[in-house]
């Protein structure tokens, strides 16, 4: 699957499909290649081990960790969902991330190709325009008409309600965000405007190869550069906050929807920046909620996971951050990840096949609330860890901690529930848990203090307990 990220359904009643076997790729990050290894990871949010970022560098597998610990490494990489799998010789998913810098020259004569092609089909289609505004009647050469249309396609008002009308509201407001490493590493992703102080919404993959001693840029649908920095990154949740350094006045932050509302069959709109087009529009609907999705960017050595929004909108790499609206204009979700058959070792640019991921915005929100807040994400956690084998038919409680540690933290809300390792959990509150990487990704769609219902099996046996979540600050 690809983190469109590009380059990671049903409704929260229903089973939840397995996460996919291969780390989804970021649209708006080179993609590496994906793979995931069987093992353990703590239930508090922060992935078993890392998944395949969008860079090309592979991952460093880690050993699981306690979900209870502060400062836990790197978890290892996630199992992939059935749903996600591949036909024979296809190629493991791949992130949404930014799409590789190419060198000056072959990027010109790639855009020149792109521009040659454009422009062709712009004349054809000119041509075609030109036969409904002057029609000849008569083919023979005896005589001709003409039909004039009411108005010129310029002055033809779109309405509030259609695709056209509501990307043309919200182009103004997303941006395409340039990442460039101090080692030369970046790529190319997008972005939208969260509030009038000039705080924009992304993916943490989009920007991760910026982040600590590089350069990001934020380029409007006008074509005006700002620089940008990084308020703050959740490797978890893939979520970042970047501010632009010198905002302009008059920011308009696109209206944020309720993604807990959102129903199968909606309509959504995609903008972003595939393969470095800026300020594209594509269109589709909610194809699935609930999705469970486990991905990576393939350089930070970090997984990220999910309880998705999926949808057939046409996600690309260079996509990963923009926002996915509803059919009013309001963001529903931000685009992240997509599954595609295309990637493989060796392949850093993986097309859309309809199956595109997005972070509920309701989420992103609490997530990027926090980021501006304290500059840290906060993760919710039941204090255990359990492990990340595929279609174990539950979240099973490990044997042990990492280091040896108690798979169940002393004194954490497992414990205090009376979770036990061994114990394998099947429903969390009314959605059906098949893998330790889906726990995690419902665990996550909530905050510390929540009250949840756990479902688990114990010697045959099945019982439910209460569980009060627990909180972990930092990625680390």
């Amino acid at each position: 699957m690809s983190t469109e990220n590009e380059g990671n359904e049903g409704t929260a009643a229903e089973a939840v499909p397995s996460v996919p076997s291969a780390p989804p790729v970021p649209a708006d990050a080179p993609q590496g290649s994906p793979g995931s290894a069987p093992g353990s990871a703590p239930v508090a949010g922060q992935p078993a081990a890392p998944p395949h970022e969008p860079h090309t560098p592979p991952p460093n597998p880690h050993a699981p960790q306690s979900a209870a610990d502060a400062n836990w490494p790197p978890p290892p990489p996630p199992a992939v969902p059935a749903y996600a799998s591949h036909g024979a010789g296809a190629g493991g998913p791949a992130w949404g991330a930014p799409q590789p810098y190419a060198p000056e020259a072959p990027r010109r004569r790639g855009m020149g190709g792109l521009v040659a092609a454009v422009a062709a089909a712009a004349l054809i289609a000119g041509g075609i325009g030109g036969g409904i505004g002057y029609w000849a009647a008569d083919r023979n050469g005896s005589g001709s008409t003409t039909v004039s249309a009411s108005a010129n396609p310029q002055d033809l008002k779109r309405d509030p309600g259609t695709v056209a009308g509501v990307a043309s509201k919200a182009l103004p407001s997303v941006v395409t965000i340039d990442a460039q490493g101090g080692d030369g590493e970046g790529g190319t992703g997008t972005g939208f405007v969260y509030d009038k102080e000039g705080h924009i919404l992304t993916n943490n993959h989009v920007v991760a190869s910026a982040a600590d001693s590089g350069q990001l840029t934020a380029t409007f649908s006008d074509g005006k550069k700002y620089g940008a920095e990084v308020v703050g990154r959740a490797k978890g949740y893939d979520v970042a906050v970047l501010k632009l350094k010198n905002p302009p006045s008059g920011l308009t932050p696109l209206s944020l929807g309720n993604s807990d509302q959102v129903a199968v069959g909606d309509s959504t709109i995609a903008i972003g920046a595939p393969f470095g087009l800026s300020n594209t529009v594509t269109t589709g609907i909610i194809s699935a909620k609930n999705r469970p999705v486990a991905s990576g960017d393939g350089s930070s050595g970090s997984n990220s996971y999910m309880s998705a929004l999926q949808t057939d909108a046409s996600i690309n790499p260079g996509n990963s951050g923009g926002p996915l609206l509803d059919a009013r204009g309001a963001v529903i979700g931000i685009n992240s990840a997509i599954q595609s058959t295309g990637s493989s070792v060796g392949q850093t640019q993986a097309g859309s096949i309809g199956l595109g991921f997005a972070i509920p915005i309701n989420q992103a929100t609490n997530v990027a609330q926090q980021l501006i807040k304290t500059g840290k994400p906060v993760y919710p956690v039941i204090g255990a860890t359990v492990a990340m084998d595929e279609k174990t038919g539950g979240a099973v409680i490990s044997d042990q901690g990492v280091g040896g540690t108690e798979a169940v933290s002393k004194d954490g809300p497992a414990d205090r529930a009376g979770l036990k390792a061994g114990d394998v959990i099947t429903k969390f509150n009314d959605t059906a848990i098949d893998s330790g990487p889906t726990l995690i990704g419902e665990i996550w769609t909530h905050k510390p203090g929540d009250r949840v219902t756990l479902t688990y099996t114990r010697d045959g046996r099945t019982d439910t307990a209460e569980v009060t979540l627990g909180e972990r600050n930092g990625d680390s």
